[in-house]
């Protein structure tokens, strides 16, 4: 039985430019046909509802791959789609959907960056702010830190994500790290959407700002993190936390 040929490394990573060069053109076609109209959604709730109920049974699988898109193509906020699946489908159906969307982001994210590696990543955040995060390649406290950023509200989470298949973390633990972490985030959106819906100004009003206050002193805790494990790499004398 003759032998299969094997590809040789130049063929591999002529196969990964071109894979690399297939997922920037279709992301930047998926962002200018698909995500500009899901900002404008998010920008007008009402309207994402009509055309979300206008698609019957079809519309929580298109919310679902709606969500999933997001983390895939990083350059489209998550926030505002997260809203509107509240305004659409209520707190409980709009955080199930949107978790399920993120999960299936999460996968194919982990999947893309183990198979092509940084340049992928540095498609959507430049070097300087993967640098940033070189702690979380080595830190003993890595998954603990994982999931406290993930929880964290205002986080970037769309570069952790990223930077997760840069690691060598498990599918099992990064899975559950990120939805886990992701909940509370996504419950505060989708729960804000939903009194939206139901036009609970003041409640919907106290939610949003109670999350803007946790994402402003998330936002701080996460580049103080940043900050020190920053200045215990270029004094390696000092103990890293």
């Amino acid at each position: 039985m003759p032998n299969k040929p094997t590809l040789t490394q130049k063929q591999k990573k002529a196969a990964a430019l071109a894979i690399l060069l297939l997922f920037i053109l279709l992301s930047l076609a998926v962002f200018w046909f698909v995500g500009r109209p899901m900002v404008r959604f998010a920008k007008e709730p009402e309207l994402f509802r009509q055309w979300i109920a206008g698609l019957g049974l079809w519309g929580k699988a298109v919310y679902v791959g709606m969500c999933m898109l997001q983390v895939v193509v990083a350059i489209i906020p998550g926030e505002p789609l997260e809203i509107c699946g509240g305004y659409a489908f209520g707190g409980v159906w709009g955080s199930i959907l949107c978790m399920l969307g993120l999960f299936l982001g999460s996968v194919a994210v982990f999947w893309l960056v183990r198979r092509l590696g940084q340049p992928i990543v540095e498609i959507f955040f430049p070097p300087e702010k993967l640098d940033k995060l070189h702690f979380l390649k080595s830190s003993p406290k890595r998954n603990f830190l994982f999931w406290l950023i993930f929880t964290i509200p205002g986080t970037p989470k769309d570069l952790l994500c990223y930077f997760a298949g840069l690691t060598d973390l498990r599918w099992g633990t990064w899975l559950l790290l990120c939805t886990a972490g992701r909940l509370p985030s996504v419950l505060t959106s989708t729960v804000g959407g939903s009194a939206l819906g139901g036009k609970s100004y003041l409640f919907a009003a106290l939610v949003f700002g109670g999350t803007l206050l946790l994402s402003l002193v998330g936002l701080l805790i996460y580049r103080g993190v940043c900050r020190h494990h920053e200045k215990a790499r270029k004094n390696p004398e000092e103990p890293e936390d």
